[in-house]
């Protein structure tokens, strides 16, 4: 397999203790790293920069120092994958914050006059995986809440930019998982890590 360039986004907004996004992260990091890929890691919680409040900003506005290298690192990546838990049926606020500020006109999609930014997806070229943990079975979000929230990332922002294809790995029950039912799911992601998807 040829080596790939990936880029990890921990969502996890908590950063006062680890927590299972955190594990499987690393997990895949590691097989990752095992079958020669590069890995970088973007940690949401761990960066500065405010939410955007008005369309002029988004379009106008300079971004953050602070997010300048999580821009170039999605350049440099071939294959994304974003992790965190699912809060109130959707990602947590500051991951849609931080995902609002990165991918600006210019940056992830065209902004050309006289051209729709449908035609200018500037992140082609790129795969991706979502990583959702979450306190109810999966097989309930998914076919009962049909994954609303995970679709809406996959089709609105990422495939809006051009990253394609996404999977998704769903993981259900955190609240009640048991000891090896995690280190399952470690091997689980471990080995998406080596594959690099």
């Amino acid at each position: 397999m040829t080596p790939k360039n990936i880029l990890l986004i921990q969502g996890h907004p908590d950063t006062i203790a680890p927590h299972l996004c955190h594990t499987l992260a690393d997990a895949y990091a590691e097989g990752a790293r095992q079958a020669g890929h590069d890995v970088r890691t973007t940690n949401v919680a761990a960066l500065d920069f405010p939410i955007l409040r008005s369309q002029q900003a988004w379009e106008e506005a300079e971004l953050p120092p602070a997010l300048r290298q999580a821009q170039d690192d999605m350049l440099w990546a071939g294959h994304i994958v974003l992790f965190f838990p699912l809060w109130l049926g959707d990602m947590p606020a500051l991951l849609k914050g931080f995902l609002e500020q990165v991918m600006r006109p210019g940056f992830a999609f065209g902004r050309e006059s006289g051209s729709s930014p449908f035609t200018q997806k500037k992140l082609k070229g790129r795969s991706a995986r979502v990583v959702v943990t979450m306190g109810m079975p999966s097989l309930v979000y998914r076919w009962y809440f049909r994954a609303h929230s995970v679709k809406s990332l996959e089709r609105s922002i990422l495939g809006f930019v051009g990253i394609a294809p996404v999977h998704e790995t769903l993981v259900g029950m955190v609240g009640d998982m048991k000891p090896d039912a995690a280190a399952e799911w470690m091997g689980k992601l471990r080995r998406l890590g080596r594959e690099a998807d």
